[in-house]
């Protein structure tokens, strides 16, 4: 019989549990943080852990970092290439410690974890789920073991500023550090990991134990952090008044029994009627409790946690590519990479020179389009631009522009990309199949009803820029999609006011959009907001009014347009543009018109 497998990957380490007719076995491994790895060692990890064990017939896996739906998938993605034909779960570390708890309770169920980091997790008995925390070392993980262990150091650092003298906690620290003045803690810091910083809590426990003023004050108020922070996670879960059965996990509460029972007093006190227990069992063995429940009924999905449940938000289907252009082989580059280059060179050229005759069979939409982002620059409103790949990163580029080229403030033309900023130089994996991410972009950027939303997809089908489109309609946005596939049937539920799709023809590279469908991108979103700038006051003729110069280039341009203006010699274009601020308008002002 095939055995199951349940893997549990943390800041600290992996723990993989293999079930076979009654009989785990279990295997340790170094940590794994599903944004802190590439494929490559993502790979290179699940491999690992394979080596290890027979092939399973299913595989649950809990992973630190898997946040969204699109991390989940790709760690499913990277799991069905090592396990293929076994049955799949992928979700976050939270989910798997949380399932070691097997007792059967219809009571809600809060996870209160601190260890390196710290998080609460929350789930109902029909499945709903919140959480708080898991915001990382740098802006979160609020009393755990890296938080006590950095606010011990920096409570040494402070009593020996202000009083002249290095505490006994801080001694500690030295000795635990190997370090012979607090002066080496400087560069200690510096290059320090996160584990590092949070062993030093053990240091501050001890120091407690011999009744240590400022190790007192340290966990005193770690310990009333976690105290709100898991009542505030049972009041998102299940309001004021529900019975809460507070779970406590990870190193810190469970290795500090003392620690653990001032937290649990302390949400005793908030939350009354409450059970407060530890995790007893061993939180990667929820991974194998999910996969025992996998092995039951098999999953086709990776499980969402992001909270409570919603509707999917419609999007294009898979099938929509068959026909799209950007799709489909271009019968004049079959022989492509036989072809003398510079015939190649010719094709290409012949090729994108046919833009501008399919751009303007959209000119209709285009001015529409055109129409809305000067009435929204107007009236303080926003252009927004949503993409992926090389769709994003040229929306991020026009945004980019609109500033020295209009000094336009850098809100009133953003450019959104599927994966964020690393997004801009690196592929990321499965950004651009979170639909659900696109509309929490929309909603974190704040887009309103004065606001103008374009996303764009060559093939028209990316579900970041469907999701974005879908959140920007719900907030009364007006909203248009800029695509290269006529063929498209947009979704019910989820439409655009204008859809703006010239048909390009195939690609000479088959399905690489940053050809053709790039090209012409750049030149509709150029088109886009010089008209909306110049309808707005930023140019007169053909001249670039608003200008900011920041360089010696554009100060340079900025004279030049000032003496085309009032035909004022270089001297006195130069001088009013110092007095002005190198501001065109107001030098303008100053110089009468010849």
């Amino acid at each position: 019989m095939a055995g199951l497998l349940g893997i549990e990957c943390g800041a600290t380490h992996t723990v993989a549990f293999y079930e076979t007719d009654g009989e785990v076995d279990r295997a340790e491994f170094g940590p794994a943080n599903l944004h802190l790895l590439n494929d490559t060692q993502l790979a290179r990890r699940l491999r690992q852990i394979a080596r290890q064990f027979p092939k399973p017939s299913a595989v649950a896996i809990g992973m630190a970092g898997a946040r969204t739906d699109a991390d989940r998938q790709r760690l499913r993605r990277a799991a069905a290439r090592i396990w293929p034909g076994a049955a799949l779960h992928a979700t976050h570390d939270l989910e798997t410690a949380l399932a070691a708890d097997t007792r059967r309770t219809a009571a809600h169920r809060v996870l209160v974890l601190s260890g390196t980091g710290s998080c609460c997790y929350g789930q109902s008995p029909d499945g709903t789920t919140t959480k708080l925390g898991g915001w990382g070392h740098l802006l979160g993980d609020k009393g755990s073991g890296y938080e006590i262990g950095l606010r011990a150091l920096k409570a040494c650092v402070f009593y020996l500023d202000r009083d002249g003298t290095w505490s006994a906690l801080g001694q500690r620290l030295l000795r635990r550090l190997q370090l012979n003045a607090p002066e080496a803690l400087i560069d200690w810091i510096a290059q320090a990991e996160k584990v590092e910083v949070a062993g030093l809590a053990g240091e501050v426990f001890a120091a407690w134990a011999k009744r240590d003023k400022i190790a007192r004050d340290i966990l005193d108020g770690a310990a009333d952090t976690l105290v709100r922070d898991a009542c505030a996670c049972a009041r998102k879960l299940a309001g004021k008044t529900a019975p809460i059965r507070f779970l406590l996990a990870g190193g810190v509460l469970l290795n500090q029994p003392r620690f653990a029972a001032k937290v649990a007093k302390g949400i005793r006190a908030r939350r009354p009627g409450s059970q407060v227990v530890p995790l007893k069992n061993e939180s990667g063995t929820g991974a194998l409790q999910l996969a025992r429940r996998l092995a039951k009924r098999p999953a086709t999905k990776s499980s969402s946690t992001a909270g409570a449940k919603r509707p999917a938000i419609p999007v294009p289907g898979l099938a929509q590519l068959d026909r799209a252009p950007t799709e489909q082989r271009h019968p004049r580059s079959m022989q492509l990479d036989r072809m003398p280059l510079g015939q190649a060179v010719d094709l290409f050229l012949d090729e994108d020179s046919q833009l501008p005759d399919a751009i303007a069979r959209e000119k209709t939409k285009i001015v529409r389009v055109i129409g809305w982002v000067r009435d929204a620059f107007r009236s303080g409103g926003r252009l927004f631009y949503s993409g992926a790949g090389t769709s994003g990163r040229l929306g991020v580029l026009d945004a980019s522009e609109c500033p020295p080229t209009f000094r336009a403030d850098p809100e009133q033309v953003q450019g959104i990309i599927a994966g964020g900023q690393p997004a801009l130089h690196l592929s990321i994996e499965g950004a651009e199949d979170d639909a659900d991410a696109g509309a929490e972009a929309v909603r974190f950027r704040g887009v309103g009803k004065k606001d103008v939303f374009i996303g764009i997809a060559a093939s028209g089908r990316t579900p970041f820029v469907w999701g974005g489109i879908w959140e920007a309609n719900r907030r009364g946005a007006k909203t248009a999609l800029l695509c290269f596939n006529p063929t498209l049937k947009l979704p019910r539920g989820n439409r655009p006011n204008v859809v703006i799709k010239p048909d390009l023809g195939p690609e000479l590279l088959t399905g690489s959009t940053r050809l053709k469908s790039g090209t012409a991108t750049k030149l509709i979103l150029n088109i886009i907001t010089t008209l909306a700038m110049a309808k707005s006051g930023k140019v007169i003729g053909n001249l670039m009014i608003d200008l900011d110069p920041g360089n010696t280039k554009l100060r340079d341009r900025a004279v030049r347009i000032i003496r085309q203006i009032t035909r004022a010699t270089e001297a006195d274009a130069t001088e009013a543009l110092e007095l002005s601020g190198w501001n065109i308008k107001r030098a303008a002002a100053r110089l009468p018109k010849r």
